[in-house]
């Protein structure tokens, strides 16, 4: 992963403090038993699949510029697991992450949960906080993901607007 030292800025205009590294881009990987069901899925809420980065083993999802997702098959992903003990766990039926993201409006998240169950995703009720509003779902491997929205005065501390 490209990282930089930032000063006071960093390259996107975030203030941050002296001498922390900043990632540039965000890779998240996660296993799939199918690399061409998940592009499938994937693609069909909206992601773009990069096919320079992809092939039978991996996906390369782009959420947006500088987030992506790499969806490797479980056969490949155990490969960056050698020498370490580890096993691949089963998205089915182990949670080892959620994946978290923020939309711009409680309607922007219901949006998005209705093209994630049209495409075959497993969506949950709406949990709707107060001060925030989500919709977690997961896509057919069991790889959980929670969109949300939050009240942009609680995310600042200050009463609800």
């Amino acid at each position: 992963m490209s990282a930089t030292i930032a000063s006071t800025r960093d390259t996107r205009g975030y203030d941050c403090m002296e001498g922390v590294i900043v990632a540039t881009s965000l890779f998240v990987n996660i296993p799939t038993a199918d690399v061409e069901r998940a592009k499938t899925f994937y693609a069909a809420i909206g992601w773009t699949i990069n096919p320079n980065f992809s092939d039978e083993n991996a996906a390369n999802v782009v959420i947006e510029e500088g987030l992506y997702l790499m969806v490797l098959h479980r056969d490949y992903y155990q490969g960056f697991l050698d020498g370490t003990g580890k096993q691949v766990g089963d998205p089915a039926t182990t949670s080892l992450v959620l994946i978290s993201f923020d939309l711009d409006s409680r309607e922007a998240v219901d949006q998005f949960a209705e093209k994630v169950a049209a495409a075959g995703g497993k969506v949950d009720e709406p949990k709707d906080h107060g001060f925030m509003y989500q919709r977690a779902f997961e896509d057919p491997d069991g790889n959980r993901f929670e969109p949300f929205w939050m009240d942009p005065a609680a995310a600042e501390g200050r009463p609800e607007s």
